[in-house]
């Protein structure tokens, strides 16, 4: 890990489209159970109404290359995660991204590896900046739209509901001149044993959606419930969670009490679901405040943890110097910590 980063940080945007679904609004018209909603403590979320995820992730891109003032055509690798449909069938949205913002020379990739799929981005990506130092910017992309005909973004899941973003982050060697943050390390742990939460008991499916207009992952989650019970999953996710974190912090060169490190920045899933599952592993490791940045936005598939890098930005939560580690989760299951160091351009008010 230590030999391969850290890396640099050009700039990093989160584009929202400007509709907002009003949790009061689902709540009045029964889309979602007025106790759920307390539960899970959203505002509002993000609903595209034109832009398909894609196009999303082009317009944050367009931003974070605007940004960092880099020409399109200096970008090496780009690499766009997802987790739901991207709007055509047997087809490569990351060669779309590169079509459409004119980076020439970019090699697409996708990575799909639902909500964790930006965070192995960016573990692939320093393995291809240490490989080929030279190769120029690495730029990831996420995005994600959850429509009605095939996706509940209230009540699809259980204890989260789902937003629409577009979220790109810009890579390269460091500069800490000229970086907004740098990332000093990157932890990841799996546990494929649990790749059933999102399968459930159902066979294999010959298409898409065989087994109801729209995705329904508490079906899947009850079923493995059934079948295995509760604990196999908690076990395994305060392992995990608390092996990367630990990880990421000797990456950085960090202890658990350092007083550089600042913040945690979790998911953005469900408050109960974030204080049941990640408030207290992580407050028996580390002293920094605990954030909860998704209020607003809902979870963002894959996005959640570039939107919470821009966060860090945006909303000025460090001074130079100083370090937030960001907690990600994906189903499969993967579990990765990211130590985030602030340089000069992005300072705390």
């Amino acid at each position: 890990m230590r030999n391969r980063l850290p890396l640099g940080i050009a700039a990093v945007v989160s584009w929202f489209p400007p509709d907002r679904d009003r949790v009061q609004d689902a709540v009045a018209a029964g889309r979602v159970d007025a106790g759920a909603a307390e539960a899970m403590r959203y505002t509002e979320l993000p609903v595209a109404a034109v832009d398909s995820a894609p196009e999303m992730a082009v317009r944050a891109a367009r931003a974070v290359l605007r940004r960092a003032h880099c020409a399109p055509e200096r970008v090496g690798l780009l690499m766009h995660a997802w987790m739901h449909f991207q709007g055509h069938e047997v087809w490569s949205p990351a060669h779309y991204l590169a079509s459409e913002l004119g980076a020439v020379k970019a090699l697409p990739v996708g990575v799909q590896q639902a909500c964790n799929g930006a965070a192995m981005a960016l573990e692939l990506a320093a393995d291809h900046l240490a490989a080929r130092p030279d190769s120029g910017y690495v730029l990831v992309t996420a995005a994600d739209r959850f429509p009605a005909e095939g996706f509940d973004r209230w009540r699809g899941d259980y204890g989260i509901a789902y937003g629409d973003s577009g979220t790109a982050v810009l890579l390269h060697q460091p500069d800490p001149a000229a970086d907004e943050l740098l990332l000093l390390s990157l932890a990841t742990a799996a546990a494929p044993e649990l790749e059933g939460m999102h399968r459930g008991d159902d066979p294999f499916a010959p298409v898409s959606r065989w087994y109801g207009d729209q995705v329904d992952i508490r079906r899947t989650k009850a079923a493995y419930v059934r079948a295995h019970g509760p604990e196999k999953f908690a076990h395994a996710s305060r392992t995990r969670l608390a092996h990367v974190i630990r990880e990421s912090l000797k990456g950085a060169g960090l202890g658990p009490r350092d007083r550089r490190l600042r913040a945690v920045l979790l998911p953005r899933l469900g408050h109960r679901h974030l204080q049941e599952t990640y408030a207290e592993v992580i407050g028996e490791l580390v002293g920094a405040e605990i954030l909860e940045l998704g209020r607003n936005s809902g979870h963002l598939g894959p996005g959640d943890v570039l939107a919470n890098m821009a966060s860090l930005r945006e909303l000025r939560l460090l001074e130079s110097g100083e370090v937030a580690l960001i907690v990600n989760v994906g189903a499969g299951y993967t579990w990765s910590s990211l130590a985030v160091e602030a340089c000069a351009r992005s300072p705390r008010a």
